[in-house]
């Protein structure tokens, strides 16, 4: 098996074929941080995405009542502390007084509800983010500082929850004042930095917040651009033009091209992120999951790990990290094994050369490498696999949650909960907008009765069934878990690398 074998020249082939015009780009400023991001999210609205380049972004415009950086650690955010009451089922806010968002409109008790109100209301049933927050029953305002979500149930994951997406806090006046559609393009926050212009697939430009409540950024201004080809991506970043490439833009065989120049370094960190390829469970071979189980013991991911991943990754064997609540390490993937799965596309009567299609985000250069690969091992077992590339929005967006995929589909998940419910419930649960074929009630019943568990111990106990449960379905070929990669330019400094990408810069300078 050949793997690709990136440098500089290919970098440059890649500008040269490009349409930007690196000409007009202007030298790095002091003051100024230039971040490559692979996507333009399309909505600034909180409670539209569950995009990593939505939250690389908006962490530093938005903030939610818990904070997570890149420790992990859960601090305080919006709310100065909270306590739980009623066993669970209430949890009691202090929020940070003399707050404003920025366009000068105060934050308050009724922000939160508002936020809260919206998110689990008519607005929010149109985003993918509702689900994640819909044991909240209702919020009381208690006084202008102190707020109650009140809860149906127990939800041992809400605290962290909090931290992120769908529950950043949003100003009710400027929403009302100048609409959805506006507040979508034009976002306003409390963070550190405020949105000065956005212009959609090119770049989003944010200043200082010099009246943030955490102390003025020492940077003036930000500027993410939109670079969605990791050639361009890199070799703007040698060029100069880049201070910072964020992932996943970055594959595997650049890694050393972005280390042996001196002005530059790869920072690699274990994240939580998973990469896998999803089966149609409902048309098709892969209905029958003995051709599921077939395709897995055809992959030789260890191979693909070492040779195309150059060792930034680690196998799985189910769709979360290790670093997710609920891995279980005792439970091993489906083993390398031609024959066997030869044995088995037979006993499902599978004829030899039956197509298949493979569709992958057209962006995600690792991943097409990765693909071509598995159709190589899915061919020496009588597979006919081609790659489908698709343009990421493309495929997250209209082919996955309606159901239009080919045979297998790549999924890429951030775990941004760090707690494998946010991942399997979106992944597995009937109805949810990245399971649009398979339909199981024991399934459904185990999801949901992990939610309001308070006992640690028996609830990642249900989270390892769940795990068990899905690979015994071979409901995916899991592949692995990477590492989050990225390219900076050592005139930056104090940047520390998040593991999930949700980077925030109010501490980060220039020389």
């Amino acid at each position: 098996m050949k793997t690709k074998k990136w440098g500089m020249s290919a970098a440059l082939v890649a500008l040269a074929m490009s349409s930007v015009s690196f000409v007009a780009q202007p030298a790095l400023a002091a003051g100024k941080l230039t971040v490559a991001s692979p996507l333009d999210p399309g909505s600034w609205d909180p409670i539209d995405t569950f995009l990593v380049a939505w939250a690389a972004v908006s962490t530093n415009v938005f903030e939610g009542l818990t904070y997570r950086g890149p420790d992990l650690k859960l601090v305080p955010g919006l709310a100065e502390s909270w306590e739980e009451l009623d066993e669970g089922k209430r949890i009691r806010f202090k929020l940070r007084q003399n707050v404003k968002f920025h366009n000068g409109e105060p934050f308050n008790a009724e922000a939160v509800k508002f936020t809260f109100d919206r998110l689990l209301g008519e607005q929010g049933a149109k985003g993918p983010q509702r689900s994640n927050y819909t044991v909240i029953d209702s919020v009381e305002v208690i006084d202008e500082n102190t707020v109650d979500l009140k809860l149906k149930k127990p939800d041992p994951v809400l605290l962290t929850k909090l931290a992120g997406y769908g529950a950043m806090i949003v100003p009710p006046k400027y929403i009302a004042e100048k609409g959805e559609d506006h507040f979508n393009a034009n976002p306003v926050g409390t963070g550190p930095f405020k949105v000065v212009s956005y212009a959609p697939k090119v770049d989003v430009k944010l200043a200082a917040n010099p009246d943030y409540w955490g102390g003025a950024p020492k940077l003036d201004e930000v500027d993410f651009r939109f670079i969605s080809e990791p050639a361009t991506a890199v070799a703007e970043l040698q060029f100069g033009r880049v201070d910072l490439v964020i992932p996943p833009i970055i594959p595997i065989g650049m890694v050393e091209t972005i280390k042996s120049d001196a002005n530059l370094e790869i920072l690699s960190v274990p994240g939580p992120t998973v990469d896998a390829l999803r089966f149609n469970t409902r048309d098709g071979i892969t209905a029958d999951a003995r051709v599921r189980k077939a395709i897995i013991m055809a992959v030789d991911r260890a191979a693909i790990v070492q040779s195309i991943l150059a060792g930034h990754a680690s196998e799985i064997a189910t769709f979360q990290s290790a670093l997710s609540f609920g891995h279980d390490e005792a439970l091993k993937p489906l083993p390398f094994d031609p024959a066997a799965a030869k044995k088995l596309l037979a006993e499902a009567g599978v004829k030899p050369g039956e197509a298949l299609q493979i569709d992958v985000r057209g962006n995600d250069a690792t991943m097409n490498e990765v693909a071509q690969a598995i159709s190589f091992y899915l061919q020496a077992v009588g597979l006919n696999a081609t790659v489908k590339p698709y343009e990421t929005s493309v495929l997250i967006n209209d082919i996955i949650p309606q159901g239009k995929t080919g045979a297998m589909f790549q999924q890429k998940w951030g775990g941004w909960t760090f707690d494998y419910d946010n991942t399997a419930y979106a992944m597995y649960h009937t109805g949810e907008k990245w399971n649009p074929y398979d339909k199981d009630e024991t399934l459904d019943k185990l999801l949901e009765s992990q939610r309001p568990m308070t006992d640690q111990a028996a609830r990642e106990k249900v989270l390892q069934e769940i795990g068990a449960y899905v690979a015994d379905k071979a409901l995916e070929l899991p592949l692995y878990n990477t590492n989050a990669i990225y390219g900076i330019n050592k005139r930056v400094k104090g940047f520390v690398p998040a593991p999930d990408t949700r980077i925030k810069l109010n501490e980060v300078s220039v020389d």
